[in-house]
């Protein structure tokens, strides 16, 4: 069987990440499956099981979780909001950075070239184990030993988080919502300019993947696409509300 770390190191990682995330698998299948990336399995023929039906599984919880999270905790903020923050407590990126903390990459049965290739940094392994650590412990424990994973790794970061400032972001949370939607960046474009060059105005577009548009001006571009950030995010969240 292709090996690329001692398996006593293994067990030793495996036992340090269980302290990390408050929760001891009954199932140690559950947990070597969860901590299997793809790769392994494909160059160990014996091996039936990785990690990536585990994700999907994860992937739906940590969004009720962080859903049920921030309507708990934030009240004053409308739905739009939260939808937006919600996609950045789960986005990948954000997955990636709990699962490095945790030391999940040291974990992972991976193949050679995965491993070579630097597979235990990557981001989206990082992502994606996470996810299926999520979802083999609801399978061993039921929601309390997810809750338990949830509390320990992802509301510290939440309460670090300055939220008002993040939510006077608009041109960051219009980003993070396309891109946890779309896996695309809106796209803003100047549409007019008016007045001297020392005292310019301009008009911008920001237009999102499914058409949806704002118009705003600015004494610069800057101000101006947050301002038709802003407009579109405003909209969106009273659209939200009246549904």
């Amino acid at each position: 069987m292709t090996q690329n770390v001692d398996p006593g190191d293994i067990a030793a990682r495996v036992a340090a990440l269980e302290e990390t995330i408050g929760y001891v698998f009954e199932d140690r299948d559950l947990l070597q499956s969860a901590l299997t990336h793809r790769s392994f399995r494909f160059e160990n023929k014996d091996v039936e099981c990785d990690n990536e039906r585990l994700e999907f599984l994860g992937d739906a919880i940590l969004g009720f979780q962080a859903a049920a999270y921030l309507y708990d905790t934030f009240v004053e903020h409308p739905e739009g909001t939260l939808t937006s923050l919600r996609s950045r407590v789960t986005s990948g990126s954000a997955l990636a950075e709990y699962a490095a903390g945790a030391k999940v990459g040291e974990c992972l049965r991976m193949g050679q070239g995965e491993h070579r290739s630097g597979g235990r940094s990557r981001r989206s392994n990082l992502a994606n184990a996470f996810e299926a650590l999520v979802g083999a412990a609801y399978l061993d424990g039921g929601m309390p030993a997810a809750n338990t994973i949830f509390n320990r790794l992802i509301v510290p970061h939440l309460a670090a988080e300055d939220i008002d400032a993040w939510t006077a972001n608009p041109k960051g949370r219009l980003q993070e919502y396309s891109q946890s939607h779309w896996k695309r960046s809106p796209t803003y474009r100047v549409i007019g300019s008016e007045g001297p060059p020392h005292n310019t105005r301009f008009t911008v577009q920001v237009t999102l993947e499914d058409g949806s548009f704002s118009i705003a001006s600015g004494n610069s571009k800057q101000e101006a696409q947050s301002r038709a950030a802003g407009d579109l995010l405003t909209r969106m969240e009273a659209e939200a509300e009246s549904e």
